[in-house]
Order: C-alpha cells, then sequence, then structure tokens
C-alpha cells in the first residue's frame, strides 16, 4: 500500500507544501547563484536514468562556474566550485530545485539518489535493481556516508532501501538527513571535491 500509493501520494503534498514555504530562499539563491557563477547561470540541468531507467532532466542549483583551461577543457571540479556553491552544496541546498521533479513525478523524496546515463551499461545485475524506485532527493546511501563511502558500498545501500522501503524508514532516511545538513558530512570523498566517476568493475 504504502509502496505502490502512500508514498507517491505524500511525495506530491510534502514536495508542494516545501517548496511554496522555501519559495523566498528559493528566489534569493536563483539571484545569489546567478552573479556568483558570473553568466554560467543559477541552474544546472542534466538527464539522469529513473524508475525503471526512464530518463528524466534533474534541476539542481548550479554550484560551479564554467572555466576553462587553455586548450577549452573545463577545469576540475574543485577549481569550478565557487565560494557560494561551495556553502550552497555543504548545506544540500543546491537539492531545493529537485521539488520540481518530485512534484512532476520523476522522483521521490527519499529513494537511492539518480545517477549519470552513463553509468547504466556499467552496472551488474544486484545494482541495477537500484531503478526498481523513483529515485530520490535524499537516500539511505546518503544518510550513511553521501560521497565519503565506496561505489559498492553506496549500491549495497540502495538495494537494501529497495528490499525495505516503508514509511517508518522513510521517516528514519528523512530525520537522519536532517541531521546530516547540519552537521555537514560526507560532502566530498576522499580525493575529490565531490565523488569519484564510476567505471564499473
Amino acid at each position: 500500500m504504502y509502496k505502490s500509493f502512500l508514498k507517491r501520494f505524500l511525495d506530491f503534498l510534502l514536495a508542494l507544501v516545501g517548496f511554496i514555504i522555501i519559495s523566498p530562499i528559493f528566489l534569493l539563491l536563483w539571484i545569489w547563484l546567478t552573479i556568483a557563477n558570473k553568466g554560467a547561470g543559477a541552474f544546472f540541468f542534466q538527464e539522469r536514468p529513473g524508475k525503471n531507467e526512464k530518463i528524466f532532466r534533474v534541476i539542481k542549483f548550479k554550484t560551479m562556474n564554467d572555466r576553462k583551461d587553455a586548450s577549452g577543457n573545463l577545469l576540475p571540479d574543485a577549481q569550478r566550485l565557487t565560494k557560494v556553491g561551495k556553502f550552497v552544496r555543504s548545506t544540500s541546498l543546491d537539492e531545493i530545485p529537485q521539488l520540481l521533479n518530485v512534484i512532476k513525478g520523476d522522483m521521490s523524496l527519499i529513494g537511492p539518489r539518480p545517477l549519470l546515463v552513463q553509468y547504466l551499461p556499467l552496472y551488474d545485475e544486484s545494482q541495477r535493481r537500484r531503478h526498481e524506485v523513483r529515485p530520490g532527493i535524499t537516500g539511505w546511501a546518503q544518510v550513511n556516508g553521501r560521497n565519503a563511502i565506496s561505489w559498492e558500498q553506496k549500491f549495497a545501500y540502495d538495494v537494501w532501501y529497495v528490499d525495505n522501503v516503508s514509511l517508518s524508514l522513510d521517516v528514519k532516511i528523512l530525520l537522519k538527513t536532517i541531521q546530516k545538513v547540519f552537521k555537514r558530512e560526507g560532502i566530498s570523498s576522499d580525493s575529490s571535491a565531490t565523488m569519484e566517476p564510476f567505471k564499473g568493475h
């Protein structure tokens, strides 16, 4: 009942109410990042696989500028991450626009994070099961390490969530997410400003 109907209903209701409440913050960050990114825009759009691997466009606040090297290639993430962007990322405020993805039905509030489309051919059968549910703004892997854990651990947490979806688990993840945001834990991996690319096995 919860997984097939109530979860989607609560997602829509909570995302809509939440977006209305934080709309002033949304507008402030929109203006702030537009200025900080120096013409690169305040929003980041990217195709990601959702439930049943259906492709959708995820929207986030853009925390990095588009600075390039002499050859025209984008500089490493750490060099393009602005001071404003670092703050927005560390407080998870960059995730706010994804409430629109939740309202639309592409995402859930709680679920495995939507990863890159190019990773799809690299998954084994177990890892691919993360797409049996809608991807989420936060999830079991995020409250258990986020970018500071290995890919293997991340996928194991994702599949465990798929097998154990429940209202009580989602509430637990939501509460732990709030705690993580205030502590600003797991934002970076040991060797990257974000997370190293997944290269398969």
